[in-house]
Order: structure tokens, then C-alpha cells, then sequence
């Protein structure tokens, strides 16, 4: 009797079956793109990096070192990462001029009069803006805020008094609106020298991230 060999055709082996596509692994699917990596903001401040990483609770409380309100400190954390400073300088300016009447009264409650940056001296001048600022707080009820990053030291006094001369004279309606466009500029300034400054580190306590309200006015344009 002649006995019929039959070869196994490759399919038939169970062990040689190929792997249906959307079995394999995802970066094996042939036509699927790879996950792209997570951008990096530009704008060259690798402190931004870091305030994007940071916890929220940590986020808010360097951001109410550079503005009082807890409304404005809670959206501009909330709504990272940022691509580049200028993004977070527009995202705060937008966040300032949304703020309610208690949220510019909370963030003027945590300001301090505005000072020159040789205040501890004891001339005449010192002495007559300590004055004024009592005359302006106790008409207005919160402390006289004026942005002086732009102003030159040596001018700063001068710009001071007569800023607190002109303003003294407004309406409290017409001057909190003053009040609040200054705090808007100077948590501009603040928010550019949070960024540029920030230690390298994720787990930085809030003092440590942006100490004494991150400089009120270091004479520098912003």
C-alpha cells in the first residue's frame, strides 16, 4: 500500500499564526502616530517650567505674593501650563480686570503703602509722605498702591508725593479704579520676577518661591 504524505501548510501550526494588528503593542500598529512629547514653554525662562509644575496650593500662594486676591491667584493657577511668559502676563491682566469690587478690596488690604527704595531715610520728604499716606489711607481706607518699576530711584520720592497730591483729590469711586489698574501693573512686574527667580525645585514652601511679596518694585521695566 502506498501511504499519502501530506505536508502541513504554515497556517495550519497554530505557533506560526501571525499576531492580529491590534493585538500588538500600540507603537507597533503600523499607521498610528506615537504619542508626542509634552511641549516645553517657550520664552527661554526655565522658571516657568517650574511654576507649571508646581502644586496648586504652592501655585496660588507665590501668585497672592504678586496680587492679594485669592479669586485672581486661583485662575491664573488653575488654568496652566503657560507656553511663554507673555501667555501668563495677558492671562493675569485679563484675570485683574475681571475682579469684583471684594476681590480689589481683599488685594489692597494686603498691600503695603508704596514706598521709595531709600524710605529709610528720615528727611523732610520722608516725613511728609508718611503723612500723606496716613491723610490717603484714612480717606480711602486701604493703602495708596503705585507702581514705580518704570520710575528711576532718584525720582521715585518725588513721583510718590505728587501722585499721592493728585490722587487725594479724587472721588472713592474714580480712585479704587486707580487703585486697581496700579495693582494690575504691579502684579505684572511681580509675576516677571516670580518667573525669572524661581528655585529649581517642585516642593519649594510658598516663602521660599517668591519671599516678601516678590519685590515691590526692584526700578526695573516690565
Amino acid at each position: 500500500m502506498t501511504t499519502v504524505t501530506t505536508q502541513n501548510s504554515p497556517n495550519s501550526d497554530p505557533h506560526s499564526r501571525r499576531r492580529h494588528p491590534l493585538s500588538a503593542a500600540p507603537d507597533a500598529v503600523p499607521g498610528r502616530l506615537p504619542i508626542p512629547a509634552q511641549a516645553t514653554p517657550r520664552g527661554g525662562h526655565s522658571g516657568l517650567t517650574q511654576f507649571n509644575a508646581l502644586a496648586q496650593g504652592h501655585a496660588e500662594a507665590a501668585l497672592m505674593r504678586c496680587c492679594g486676591s485669592l479669586a485672581w491667584a486661583h485662575r491664573l493657577a488653575a488654568h496652566r501650563p503657560y507656553p511663554d511668559l507673555d501667555a501668563l502676563l495677558a492671562a493675569a491682566d485679563e484675570a485683574a480686570y475681571d475682579l469684583a469690587p471684594a476681590d480689589i478690596a481683599q488685594a489692597l488690604a494686603r498691600e503695603e503703602p508704596a514706598r521709595p527704595p531709600d524710605a529709610a531715610g528720615y528727611s523732610a520728604a520722608h516725613t511728609a509722605l508718611a503723612a500723606a499716606h496716613a491723610a490717603y489711607e484714612a480717606r480711602f481706607g486701604h493703602p495708596f498702591v503705585l507702581f514705580l518699576d518704570a520710575t528711576a530711584p532718584g525720582e521715585a520720592l518725588d513721583h510718590l508725593l505728587s501722585a499721592l497730591r493728585d490722587r487725594m483729590g479724587k472721588e472713592p469711586e474714580e480712585e479704587r479704579a486707580l487703585a486697581a489698574e496700579e495693582l494690575r501693573r504691579l502684579a505684572r512686574g511681580r509675576i516677571t520676577r516670580l518667573v525669572r527667580n524661581l528655585p529649581v525645585t517642585r516642593t519649594a514652601a510658598p516663602d521660599a518661591i517668591c519671599p516678601d511679596r516678590c519685590g515691590n518694585s526692584p526700578y526695573v521695566p516690565v
